[in-house]
């Protein structure tokens, strides 16, 4: 059974955010594990206005492309350029170094508690 940090709250997309300011925004290890092999990262620029719920870049791996989705609304002050760099990260550490970009928060979508997480993927 996977475990995710009881600190983060969740999206039904498979994304993860940690609410301190700036929040910390990635994907589970749901998705990592789903998307196999991640290849390529293209991540909302610094500056950007990102809409919670709202399509705001790609994860790209070996065997699909998907979409990743805002946890939140705000404006985006920080991208980890060592993910974009090396994408393999997101699937080696995505609740850690594997993060994504970080956000000033202005408000907050749907999100999902660990537990609530946890049984919407029935792990």
């Amino acid at each position: 059974m996977a475990e995710f940090p009881a600190a983060l709250r969740y999206t039904v997309e498979h994304e993860w955010v940690d609410t301190s300011s700036p929040a910390v925004v990635g994907v589970t290890s749901v998705a990592a594990e789903a998307l196999g092999d991640v290849v390529y990262l293209e991540l909302p620029a610094v500056g950007a206005s990102v809409e919670a719920g709202t399509v705001i870049g790609e994860i790209e791996s070996t065997k699909s492309v998907s979409e990743l989705y805002s946890p939140v609304s705000g404006t985006v002050v920080e991208v980890n350029q060592a993910a974009i760099d090396d994408p393999a990260v997101v699937n080696a550490d995505p609740f850690g170094a594997g993060w994504l970009f970080k956000v000033e928060v202005s408000s907050e979508g749907q999100l999902l508690t660990a537990e609530e997480y946890g049984q919407h993927t029935g792990h």
